[in-house]
C-alpha cells in the first residue's frame, strides 16, 4: 500500500471513531470517554491499515501485535479506573465554561484535536504499510525490546498505584513506592519509551523515518502538555509532603532512589 493511501486509511478511521464517541459522549453526558477511547483510538488504525496492506509482512505484524497490545491495555486500564467516577474535572470545568454550546465545541476542542494528535503519533504504525514491508531486521528486533521493555514500565507502574489505592490507610497519602521512587511519572516514562521503540522498530522502512514525529509528539505531550506538567500543577495544590518528594524524586526520568 502507498503511503497517501495508508494515511488517508488512518484518517478515515480516526474520524468516524471520534464522530461516534463524541456522539455517545453527547447521550450520557460525559466527555470523559476519550480518554478511554485513546488507547484503542492507536489499534484501529494498526488493524485497519493493516488489513488495507496487500503487502504485509514480519514487520507489519509485529508492529500490529505491539500496539495492539499497548493500546488495549490502556483502555481498559482507564475504564477500570475511571469506572463509576464520573467525568474528569477538566471536562466539568470546561462544560462549567461553554455552557449549553459546550457539546458542539467539545467536539472540536476535545474529539477533533485528540484525532489528529492519534494520527501523527500514529505515523510509525501508517507509514511501516508503505511499499514492500521487510522482515524483522536489527532495528525491529531493538525497537520491540525498548517497546517491550516501555510497556512492562507502565503496567508495573499502573499496577502499583492502584494496589497502594486499594488500601484504605493510604488515603491522601503520596505514592513514592516501587517504581514511584525512581520517578514521579513512572507510567508517562514507560509510555514515551514504548513509542520510541515503535519508531525505532520501523526506521528499516525508508519513508517510516517520519515515523520520528510521532514518537516526538508523544514525549512532548506527556512530558510538557497533558501529562507530567498538568498532572503536577494538581498534586502540588493536594498532596502532603509533595515537595520533599520533589526534591528527592526526579520528575521523568528515572534514577535510584536517594538515600
Amino acid at each position: 500500500m502507498s503511503a497517501p493511501a495508508s494515511l488517508l486509511t488512518a484518517v478515515v478511521a480516526i474520524a468516524i471513531l471520534m464522530v461516534a464517541t463524541w456522539l455517545v459522549s453527547i447521550a450520557i453526558r460525559n466527555a470523559s470517554i476519550v480518554d478511554i477511547v485513546w488507547g484503542s483510538g492507536f489499534v484501529v488504525i494498526a488493524i485497519t491499515t493493516h488489513v488495507r496492506d496487500d503487502t504485509t509482512g514480519a514487520l507489519d505484524w509485529l508492529v500490529t501485535v505491539l500496539v495492539a497490545a499497548w493500546g488495549l491495555r490502556l483502555s481498559a486500564h482507564l475504564g477500570i479506573r475511571n469506572h463509576g467516577g464520573g467525568e474528569d474535572f477538566r471536562y466539568r470545568a470546561m462544560r462549567k465554561r461553554w455552557g449549553p454550546r459546550f457539546w458542539l465545541i467539545s467536539l472540536l476542542t476535545v474529539f477533533v484535536l485528540q484525532g489528529v494528535m492519534m494520527w501523527v503519533v500514529s505515523l510509525p504504525v501508517q507509514l511501516v504499510r508503505a511499499g514492500t514491508s521487510p522482515g524483522i531486521g536489527v532495528f525491529a528486533v531493538i525497537g520491540a525490546f525498548v517497546a517491550v521493555c516501555g510497556l512492562a514500565i507502565e503496567t508495573t507502574a499502573d499496577i502499583q498505584l492502584r494496589a497502594f489505592r486499594a488500601d484504605p490507610s493510604n488515603a491522601g497519602k503520596l505514592m513514592d513506592r516501587g517504581l514511584w521512587a525512581w520517578t514521579r511519572h513512572p507510567n508517562y516514562f514507560g509510555d514515551v519509551v514504548f513509542w520510541w521503540g515503535v519508531v525505532i522498530a520501523v526506521l528499516s522502512v525508508g519513508v517510516a523515518w517520519w515515523g520520528i514525529i510521532g514518537g516526538t509528539l508523544m514525549n512532548f505531550l506527556l512530558v510538557r502538555v497533558s501529562g507530567v506538567a498538568m498532572l503536577e500543577r494538581s498534586l502540588s495544590k493536594r498532596k502532603e509532603g509533595w515537595d520533599d518528594y520533589v526534591r528527592r524524586t526526579p520528575a521523568f526520568l528515572p534514577r535510584p532512589p536517594a538515600r
